[in-house]
């Protein structure tokens, strides 16, 4: 590593805004966008009380659409209703990027177009289990006694004033229906205060169905109005209540049937939009996509569905979630495998893997990445059984608060496991401010307590220019002793003491070739002492690993002449496989190689920047029948599970 610098829109926007307002410039996001990769389309299915409930589809690409649950109902109506039925399903990701917020109609038709008064309000963390409120309008709140209806409640997050807004439709009396707000309560169990007028279109006729998306600052509203020739308009405005709205004329549905339930929602990784809505009396959906939200186009062909959904919404989803559904509810005959590369969500880079004995469990422990100029300041673990899923076992140390010697760049950490006084322990190294520490825990996930002071704090001598960063510790099976490497610009090695936390005579520099910039690596296999670094710069995309050997794990190194451990794909758009660790599964000559990339599909796009937005794959590794090491495949699809 050089160390030298719902809809998925609204999400972003709103985590942009948050981030400028509270979090420092070059805060990684709380879900980035290239961990959204599949979707949850939440509906309902038709008039009979036995449709009017949610349902769930998934798609891997946002054309193709696979149902959940064999079209059956995933949360049961009776239960979170007061009518029985629901309709209308709203569904959005909350500004922590891990919170769910679901609206519905509380109704049931057969009861009548103007029988309900009342919406549901559900608040979920996995989008399985969800905590319900009902709302009921006229009861809430004095003043509404000829209320009608309230139709289609949805929710987006206002940042400007920090809460979560509900907007829906009411009609009271002969008048026209009308788009009201409120703001939801912390808990999102109740409204605040009676609604307000959020929009009436300037023809005064009726308007229902409000769905709010914001692009470049300004908000679109996209609703159906009921005049002469019904249909969806769109009106924008820059301030969510001011009332000042700006009107689109023209009618975006790219069909001369009915429509209603209209929703916008972007595609992953993308400049593209769709719009879609319930063309009611056909039994089926249109999706049209824009780059613009004001110039749509039908794309019908290119859009499939085993099922036939009534107005909903489509939420984008990370790959855990979407396992996490499909967990729940079994997979889709037809959809697509899953890829598993990368390991981690997020931006994390250098990563140095574990198996514990103690625990029977494999870690990774990377460096936090996403942050400008690589200037994270602590240290996460994740864990896991099968090295597939990865459980985020939270920060293990943090320079500002754990360590008394440095409190920025918290770069590049390795860990060992030991056996001291017939108990496991971890030693945790680590680079701070361009030097190199070591915390000690009794457990792989922590906490960790420094030792109080830098292990490897000046150069070596004899060493020029680089730094003194990316420790590797090493323990030799053949005669127990354990060895920490480092350095960039130069490869560092010294014995370790038994406390570990301390060196057992001098440093020694081992010579290596012109193509050694940094991340050193060893393993021991069969005889020979493999040693892995890295050539070129983190922010180059020909990043890359070479390997060489040794008879010893103080060199020196034989390099051989095709010394490529994985370098990256560009026709398959990875780039930068570098920085990378071994895993051996224990007692089979079976390995692992554990390496970070340029964010896909993002990161080749951001020039520079893509050297500290980066993310953590792993592949598998081989062997030559003549002990050299074959070059590895860096993959989407991963490895996969091991138990």
């Amino acid at each position: 590593m050089k160390r030298t610098q719902f809809s998925l829109v609204l999400f972003l926007a709103i985590f942009n805004l948050l981030q400028a307002q509270n979090t420092p410039v070059g805060t990684p996001p709380v879900i980035a966008g290239k961990d959204l990769t599949a979707y949850l389309f939440v509906y309902f299915t038709g008039n009979s009380i036995e449709e009017e409930a949610v349902r769930y589809a998934v798609s891997a690409d946002g054309y193709h659409y696979h149902t959940l649950n064999s079209d059956k109902p995933v949360i049961d109506s009776k239960v979170i209703s007061s009518t029985g039925g629901v309709r209308d399903p709203h569904i959005l990701r909350g500004d922590d990027g891990k919170t769910f917020y679901m609206v519905l109609t509380d109704m049931t038709s057969s009861k009548g177009w103007d029988s309900n008064r009342a919406m549901v309000l559900l608040k979920s963390t996995d989008l399985v289990n969800w905590k319900t409120s009902i709302v009921n309008i006229q009861k809430a709140f004095p003043g509404n006694e000829n209320l009608k209806r309230v139709w289609a409640p949805q929710t987006i997050y206002d940042a400007k004033a920090g809460k979560y807004l509900i907007y829906f439709s009411m009609q009271h009396g002969n008048n026209a229906d009308k788009i009201y707000y409120a703001y939801a309560n912390k808990d999102f169990t109740a409204l605040e205060s009676e609604p307000k007028l959020l929009f009436v279109p300037k023809s005064e006729k009726a308007c229902i169905d409000g769905d709010i998306i914001e692009k470049d600052g300004v908000y679109h509203l996209f609703y159906k109005t009921e005049t002469e020739n019904p249909g969806i308009k769109v009106a924008t405005t820059t301030d969510l209540t001011s009332g000042k709205w700006t009107e689109n004329d023209s009618y975006l549905q790219q069909t001369k049937e009915s429509v209603e339930g209209s929703s916008v929602f972007k595609l992953n990784n993308s400049d593209d939009y769709i719009l879609m809505y319930d063309v009611y009396k056909k039994g089926k959906y249109q999706f049209t996509k824009s780059t613009d939200l004001e110039n749509f186009k039908a794309i019908d062909d290119e859009i499939s569905m085993d099922f036939k959904p009534r107005h909903g919404t489509i939420l984008p989803i990370t790959r855990s979630e979407l396992k996490r559904l499909l967990a729940k509810w079994g997979t889709p005959a037809k959809f697509p495998k899953i890829n598993n590369n990368p390991v981690l969500q997020g931006y994390y880079a250098d990563p140095d893997i574990l198996y514990s004995n103690k625990t029977k469990k494999y870690y990774i422990y990377p460096t936090s990445d996403g942050f400008d100029g690589w200037s994270g300041k602590y240290f996460k673990t994740f864990s896991s059984e099968n090295l597939i899923d990865w459980k985020d076992e939270g920060v293990i140390l943090d320079l500002p608060k754990d360590v008394s010697w440095a409190n920025r760049n918290a770069w590049a950490p390795c860990i060992v496991e030991k056996k001291v006084k017939g108990k496991y322990k971890y030693f945790y190294y680590f680079t701070a401010a361009q030097k190199i520490g070591v915390a000690v825990s009794d457990n792989p996930a922590g906490p960790f307590k420094d030792s109080g002071k830098a292990l490897v704090a000046t150069k070596p001598e004899g060493a020029k220019g680089g730094q003194e960063i990316d420790p590797d510790v090493f323990t030799d099976p053949k005669t127990g002793k354990s060895y920490l490497y480092w350095g960039n610009g130069y490869m560092a090695v010294a014995e370790l003491n038994d406390d570990m936390i301390s060196f057992k005579g001098d440093i020694k520099l081992i010579k290596v070739d012109k193509t050694f910039r940094e991340g050193t690596y060893v393993i021991y296999r069969k005889g020979t002492y493999y040693f892995m670094w890295s050539e070129d710069d983190t922010r180059s995309p020909n990043y890359k690993v070479r390997y060489g050997t040794s008879k010893s794990p103080l060199g020196p190194i034989e390099i051989p002449e095709n010394n490529i451990v994985i370098q990256g794909i560009p026709d398959q758009g990875i780039y930068a496989t570098g920085h990378n660790s071994v895993l051996q599964i224990p007692n089979k000559d079976e390995w692992y190689i554990t390496y970070h990339r340029f964010s896909y599909p993002t990161g080749i796009k951001m020039g520079e920047a893509g050297g500290f937005h980066r993310e953590v794959c792993i592949d598998k590794l081989e062997f030559n029948p003549d002990g050299t090491i074959k070059q590895a495949t860096p993959t989407h699809t991963g490895i996969q599970t091991i138990k």
